[in-house]
């Protein structure tokens, strides 16, 4: 008899089973799947990101071999970067727009270069670095037509202890005081400068003759 009833015990785990398979394996197989395809699509995902930088890593070389060739287009290639800003990952954003902007003001159009410097320093996926390299050209090329009152607001924050541009920063600063009229701040900005001995000798010899030029 207990033979029996293990037996009648068994069909009935066996028929549970196969109604539970019937009722969930379909389900549980489409989780598998799922995730499957959930982790296929994140290797496609990193694949295509990895060969998305590989195109723009190319591109920027090409540019940059174009712009350094004998005879270029150099506006030709300034929209080139430009271009190639508007479609790459942040790091290659920076350094396109930085590169197209430097071209554009070497080839005279400065309102275009300015506009990149802009969009680079209000970049807050911009390095730090990067973005005060973009404030101090700005306020260097808009130095004889900006606004003197933003151009100063936009140079102090790099005057301070510890930034990387902080010396030709005060040297920029000092120039927005006299365009601003104020030649005693000037002075004493350059007289600093030229007693600073962080900063490299050719701007504390160029900061010496700035002072002295302004008086006493």
């Amino acid at each position: 008899m207990p033979d029996i009833f293990d037996e009648i015990e068994e069909d009935l785990r066996a028929d549970r089973a196969r109604r539970m398979a019937k009722r969930w394996g379909g389900l549980a197989l489409g989780v598998v799947l799922l995730a499957l395809a959930g982790a296929g699509g994140v290797q496609a995902w990193r694949w295509q990101q990895a060969r998305d930088a590989a195109t723009v890593a190319n591109t920027f070389l090409t540019l940059h071999r174009n712009a350094e060739a004998q005879g270029a287009d150099l506006p030709a290639v300034a929209n080139g970067f430009a271009a190639l800003s508007r479609e790459s990952p942040a790091g290659y954003r920076t350094l396109a727009r930085l590169r197209a902007a430097a071209l554009k003001a070497e080839t005279g159009d400065r309102d275009a270069a300015l506009a990149l410097w802009d969009q680079v320093a209000q970049d807050n996926e911009a390095d730090r670095l990067y973005r005060d390299l973009a404030s101090l050209l700005y306020v260097g090329h808009a130095l004889d037509s900006g606004d003197p009152a933003q151009l100063a607001s936009r140079i102090a924050p790099l005057t301070e202890s510890g930034n990387a541009w902080q010396a030709p920063a005060r040297e920029l600063s000092a120039l927005v005081a006299i365009r601003r009229g104020d030649n005693a701040a000037a002075r004493q900005q350059l007289q600093a400068l030229a007693a600073d001995t962080a900063a490299t000798p050719g701007l504390r010899e160029r900061a010496q003759r700035l002072a002295a030029g302004l008086g006493s």
